[in-house]
């Protein structure tokens, strides 16, 4: 069956492969599994190094845990991200696609930072959803793991659609009871991009070499990297060409554009069928 809406950062595998060859990765570290279509292929690059993949998630499906059971270069830590990161030694590399919440991605690029300069690490780490709607608005798919004064308004009920800022209840991009948005779009301290931006803004104001590229598709992809670590310039050739790329951007403005265009017709659909 075709995909209606490509969502995976296994779309990404070209880049994020070249990149953890590059920087000769051994120890992969990812945040959120879900279904795992990611961590197939950074299961199989970490043992072809002879390193290991930790996946940590609280809570992933059961046929990533069966997965999981039949690999050696593999384990999994069943924990939120922010309590995980004592857990894990010598990363060389880290894949971040948890919760989409400014909180937990501010904080989640504290622990990478402070684990790579604890073990002597440059921090190289690749994030998805950094485009809309996790941008500038955040997603909680557990809201009472959010401390309250970080925690905006929400809705589990309100969809969401490009440009407009409050969500509409039924309608638009919406988690259906699966994860909740904040009520409202931008500010301070709002979205996956805010919280990396308040990140790099931090690392280079202490004088740090920090690059950072996005990848304007499939919810968007960000790779952030030290500039002084030994492949960081080949790191910046590889990534330069897709950073900010205008037709990516455009393509992905179109796909959502469509994809919206198709939840319309199955909400007029349903509303018809309750109404008769």
């Amino acid at each position: 069956m075709t995909n209606l809406l490509i969502h995976s950062m296994s779309e990404f595998s070209d880049i994020i492969l070249k990149a953890l060859a590059l920087a000769e990765a051994r120890e992969i570290v990812e945040i959120g599994a879900e279904f795992g279509g990611m961590s197939f292929l950074l299961a199989d690059h970490a043992e072809a190094q002879g390193g290991r993949l930790t996946s940590i998630d609280p809570s992933p499906k059961q046929e990533f845990l069966d997965w999981g059971a039949t690999r050696d270069h593999f384990r999994h830590v069943a924990k939120p991200s922010l309590e995980a990161f004592d857990e894990v030694v010598n990363v060389d590399a880290w894949i971040i696609d948890g919760d989409h919440n400014w909180y937990t991605v501010y904080h989640e690029l504290k622990g990478v930072d402070a684990a790579c300069r604890r073990d002597g690490k440059p921090l190289l780490a690749f994030l998805h959803d950094i485009a809309w709607p996790c941008a500038r608005r955040d997603l909680y798919y557990a809201p009472d793991r959010i401390p309250a004064e970080f925690r905006h308004a929400y809705t589990f009920e309100g969809g969401v659609f490009p440009g407009i800022s409050a969500p509409i209840p039924n309608r638009g991009f919406r988690g259906m009871g699966q994860f909740a948005c904040a009520l409202h779009e931008g500010g301070p301290r709002n979205g996956v991009m805010t919280a990396i931006e308040d990140f790099i803004e931090e690392l280079r104001a202490e004088g740090r070499g920090i690059a950072f590229a996005e990848v304007p598709a499939v919810f968007g992809l960000g790779i952030l990297f030290d500039t002084d670590a030994p492949w960081g310039p080949d790191m910046a050739g590889l990534v330069i060409p897709w950073h900010e790329n205008k037709l990516l951007r455009r393509l992905e403005e179109n796909r959502l554009a469509n994809y919206l265009t198709v939840l319309e017709w199955q909400d007029r659909v349903a509303a018809g069928r309750r109404a008769a």
